[in-house]
């Protein structure tokens, strides 16, 4: 048996209903050396009997023992992996024709990079909607988002076989939720890390997915992974720092007052200002970096001023270096502040009412 290109990997659990569209977008891709293997992890519908009934040679599906959760099964079927490259999928998201032949031409015409996903569409009730991940990047764009967020779609990932096995374990079980942000920062260490910015993959989105109903956790094992990384830069403040960065930038949570809106300014502007000392980006990189990072910066003060948490005033008055307003124009920060207190109002209204 030849050894294929292209390994994909897929950990199903309930997905009779999707995953026949799923393999079917696999099956139409333009580059066709590849095996996919699915691993069930102890389904209870049909999922198991739908994959072996799909016609295709090159899908192998194997039965976990037990039901042990997406990270077991993920590994399971890493360990199973004989391509060059090992191509991530879930059992309801959708490849375009071309994924497969563009990140395989980048990966071979970039031997330093070990890992290159791809922007993506949002499938959601029916409606395709557009990414909300940054539209243009750079390595060295994706290397400082990693930061502060996760900026890749994990069904959009492809990695080198040798580097995803260098990972041991391939994805951490006590970093379940947050395993694949994770695993980019691990494996970001055996190389440069990229993103196509076509969108290649469609992502679906679900009420009450794990990335819903699990805040918490994924909160917790995010604060873990960046406060590794921001140990050297804080010290004894790392956990603190991750924290407010989790919460606020990537879980996009109102910062509750003033103080800590301060505190979360100044932790971007030290990360920031490090990374470009340290990292010295070209003027592209180093403007999309200035930019990406500004834009978040406007949206945590428009969420804080929408939900009353903050004042205009602090938006104004906590102008990080670097960050000024967050390129968001006055008039919309006044806006943002005019719906917050059109909904404190609300809220007081509300509060009488129930009294």
């Amino acid at each position: 048996m030849s050894t294929p290109a292209i390994s994909v990997i897929m950990a199903a659990y309930n997905g009779a209903g999707l995953i026949v569209e799923t393999l079917e977008s696999v099956k139409a891709q333009s580059f066709t050396d590849f095996e996919v293997i699915i691993v069930d992890d102890c389904s209870t519908d049909d999922t198991l009997a739908v994959a072996r009934d799909f016609d295709d040679p090159r899908i192998r599906v194997i039965a976990a023992d037990s039901n042990q959760g997406v990270v077991a099964a993920r590994n399971r079927a890493v360990a199973e992996a004989r391509g060059r490259y090992i191509a991530t999928l879930d059992h309801d998201d959708l490849c375009h024709p071309e994924r497969f032949a563009r990140q395989v031409a980048y990966l071979e015409s970039h031997p330093g990079t070990v890992l290159v996903g791809t922007a993506a569409a949002i499938l959601e009730n029916g409606m395709i909607l557009p990414g909300s991940l940054a539209a243009i990047t750079t390595p060295m764009l994706i290397e400082w988002l990693l930061r502060i967020e996760n900026p890749l779609v994990w069904s959009s990932v492809m990695m080198r076989g040798d580097a995803a096995r260098r990972l041991d374990p391939f994805t951490r079980p006590e970093m379940v939720f947050a395993e694949d942000f994770d695993v980019y920062h691990r494996i970001g260490r055996l190389g440069t890390i990229a993103r196509l910015d076509e969108e290649l993959v469609t992502y679906r989105r679900h009420t009450g997915s794990a990335s819903q109903r699990h805040i918490d956790a994924m909160t917790g094992r995010a604060t873990d992974v960046l406060a590794a990384a921001y140990a050297e830069l804080f010290g004894d403040e790392a956990v603190g720092i991750a924290d407010l960065i989790v919460r606020h930038v990537m879980g996009q949570r109102p910062v509750p007052d003033r103080k800590t809106f301060q505190r979360l300014g100044d932790a971007l502007v030290s990360l920031q200002d490090d990374f470009l000392e340290t990292r010295r980006p070209d003027s592209h990189s180093r403007s999309l970096i200035r930019w990406e990072t500004a834009r978040r910066w406007a949206r945590i003060c428009r969420i804080g001023l929408r939900t009353g948490q903050i004042d205009l005033v602090d938006a104004v008055a906590v102008r990080p270096d670097h960050l000024g307003l967050g390129y968001a124009g006055i008039d919309e920060l006044v806006m943002s502040r005019l719906v917050g207190r059109a909904r404190s109002i609300q809220r007081r209204l509300a509060g009488r009412m129930a009294g």
